[in-house]
């Protein structure tokens, strides 16, 4: 068989899974997570046998495409079923169907009590399969089918637990904010079609060079405003804190390595629009400088583990958005931390879930403590990517953080250092909220409490099949960015399809790596001054302002509030007052004249001869009298 025709098993091995599971009733309830893991495991596998194959071949000769059917097929629009691999979708395959593989092998021990198991795993695969289908269509009409079905799943896990009234809010949160971006997406692939004629990724990046900057800029701004969406950027970030929500290996599916990934690769998969379009390219670049210190803020001032960790990424994601508007000096770096963030922020998320499971379900880190002597793998796993996150020398976070910092100076002039300045205070407000979680964790005296009904946790150790993914995941939160940077190999993979350029950088990378270390120093110091020398009270201190603003995610749903929904409120109310007054009264008044005048004919017509007489004398008189005036004048 050859390779090609090896793709559309990607997503159809996960797409049965969620067929089978979500339809095949209760019968399954006792099988079903072994179905949906082993379907998720065969479209890993697939992806590997993909991958060797391309390797066996030379880099301008690695893209693979594979055509299924004629979707919409009309004249003057066509619209295929098709998929493309190549080096950036491969990257994105391998990513989402082994960590994602893991998650579900996680989820056979974390969801085990719960009744409706099955349908976890159902929604899990198609999860998979949705976001196997956005990375690789060959089209952007096809990857919209792929990123709706994306914002489906994340829906239907995110409000899993829909008998809590705050994971049901949270999903629809997530689901109305997605909206908004998706929006964009759907006017972006209407602009391609009226400027280039067609939706398919190679005609549309090779047709640039002929479309007006007006239109890129509009097509570049519309892609970014889907993929702040998705990738809960600023100002569309707010549903990713709330998302917590959701069962915990929800959180490390998309909330770590595929769903908020989705925005960086939509960006980087069209490069060439925004390469012609500098407009575009700065507002991305803005977007992900921002967010990157809004998300680091927000993480600072969390005491719930989940949320601490959900901010992160959202900071974490800042760095690959602001890396991929950094254009052909940015993108592949985007991408390897997009990888390597895969590993150690789901290794993370693992990590704060088996801390819940073995402290009955809290969230509150100032209710934990010294937990490291009764969980000790979970120390080492979440330690490992902790060192990894904050950048430490040799781990995985400090080869793919630091090439972004390089490339942000490497930008050149007043903006690179501008650029170059944010990464470095981002750098050090990671290390600062990351030892924050570390500390308040597994470190200090045991803080925990009886809850509500008299239950005091017993911390212990969490079972293999949750233990065993965060070792690997571990694993790749220690080796992934120094493997890749070897010989450069990770550079040289992606380059024949996002391009690279080294830029102008002002300093030398030795002087980046020597002021990242240096504000990591003084964020880890800063933390353990705060919280690993003193008692932690059992609650939070008010604070200053800033410090209550983060608590509450610096506002933005205040935010929203105020702006959307009241702004919303005023709209409609003042449509429903135009709607009463002005269109009523005019169709209300015209059926009211209409009436009056009816009424005043039909006095008229009242039967009597005597009437019609003296009306037809009348008639008869203005008629002569008028025939008069005329021969007069």
């Amino acid at each position: 068989m050859n390779a090609e025709n090896l793709i559309a098993l990607l997503v159809a091995a996960p797409l049965l899974g969620a067929a089978v599971l979500l339809c095949g009733g209760r019968r399954l309830d006792r099988v079903g997570h072994y179905l949906g893991t082993l379907l998720a495991a065969a479209s890993f596998v697939i992806g590997v046998v993909l991958f060797v194959d391309m390797l066996g071949k030379g880099a301008e000769d690695r893209a693979l495409h594979q055509k299924l059917f004629s979707w919409i097929p009309v004249d003057g629009f066509q619209a295929d079923v098709a998929f493309q691999l190549d080096q950036l979708s491969v990257t994105f395959v391998l990513l989402i169907t082994g960590v994602g593989t893991l998650i579900h092998i996680y989820s056979i021990g974390y969801m085990e009590h719960d009744e409706r198991r099955r349908r976890f795993f159902g929604y899990l695969n198609l999860f998979l399969a949705a976001m196997l289908i956005l990375v690789i269509a060959d089209n952007y009409l096809l990857l919209y089918v792929g990123w709706e079905g994306v914002g489906l799943a994340s829906y239907l896990l995110i409000g899993f637990w829909q008998h809590k009234p705050s994971a049901a809010t949270a999903a629809k949160k997530a689901f109305l904010v997605n909206r908004v971006g998706d929006m964009g997406l759907s006017i972006a692939i209407m602009l391609m079609f009226t400027t280039f004629g067609t939706f398919a990724f190679g005609p549309v990046l090779e047709a640039t060079g002929g479309a007006s900057e007006g239109k890129l800029t509009a097509i570049g701004l519309m892609l970014l405003l889907a993929a702040c969406g998705k990738s809960a950027q600023v100002p569309l970030q707010s549903w990713l804190g709330d998302a917590m929500e959701g069962p915990t290996p929800v959180s490390a599916l998309i909330h770590a390595a595929t769903m908020v990934t989705a925005g960086v690769y939509l960006i980087v998969r069209s490069g060439a629009i925004f390469n012609a379009a500098p407009d575009a390219q700065l507002v991305v670049v803005v977007v992900g400088a921002v967010t990157l210190i809004f998300g680091a803020i927000v993480g600072c001032a969390k005491d719930d583990i989940k949320k601490a960790l959900a901010g992160s990424t959202m900071s974490q994601i800042g760095y690959m958005i602001l890396a991929a508007g950094l254009g052909p000096i940015g993108y592949v770096f985007a991408i390897m931390h997009l990888v390597t963030h895969g590993f150690f922020k789901a290794g993370l998320f693992l990590g704060a879930g088996s801390v819940m499971h073995g402290m009955n379900d809290e969230v509150d880190m100032r209710k934990f403590g010294g937990l490291r002597k009764y969980m000790p793998v979970t120390f080492v796993t979440f330690g490992l990517g902790y060192l990894a996150i904050i950048g430490f020398p040799g781990l995985s976070g400090f080869f793919s953080k630091d090439k972004i910092i390089e490339a942000a100076f490497a930008k050149g002039g007043t903006e690179g250092w501008i650029l170059g300045a944010v990464t470095l205070l981002g750098a050090a407000i990671t290390a600062f909220y990351m030892t924050r979680v570390m500390l308040l964790t597994f470190f200090g005296e045991k803080r925990w409490v009886p809850d509500a009904e008299g239950h005091e946790p017993h911390p212990h150790e969490s079972p293999k099949s949750m233990t065993i993914p965060m070792i690997v995941l571990a694993f790749g939160s220690v080796f992934a960015g120094g493997f890749f940077s070897i010989g450069d190999r990770f550079l040289h993979w992606l380059e024949p399809v996002t391009g690279h350029d080294h830029g102008d950088a002002p300093v030398s990378a030795t002087t980046v790596t020597a002021a990242t270390m240096v504000v990591l120093v003084i964020g880890v110091g800063i933390a353990w001054l705060m919280y690993g020398r003193k008692p932690v009270p059992a609650v939070a201190p008010r604070g200053s302002l800033l410090t209550r603003a983060a608590r509450r995610d610096l506002l933005q749903d205040d935010f929203n509030h105020v702006v959307l929904v009241r702004g919303g409120e005023h709209l409609t109310r003042s449509l429903v007052y135009v709607d009463h007054t002005l269109v009523d009264g005019v169709v209300n008044g015209t059926a009211a004249s209409m009436g009056g005048l009816s009424g005043r004919l039909r006095k008229l017509q009242n039967g009597y001869a005597r009437s019609y007489a003296v009306s037809m004398f009348g008639g008869t008189a203005v008629l002569i009298a008028a025939t008069l005036l005329m021969r007069a004048v």
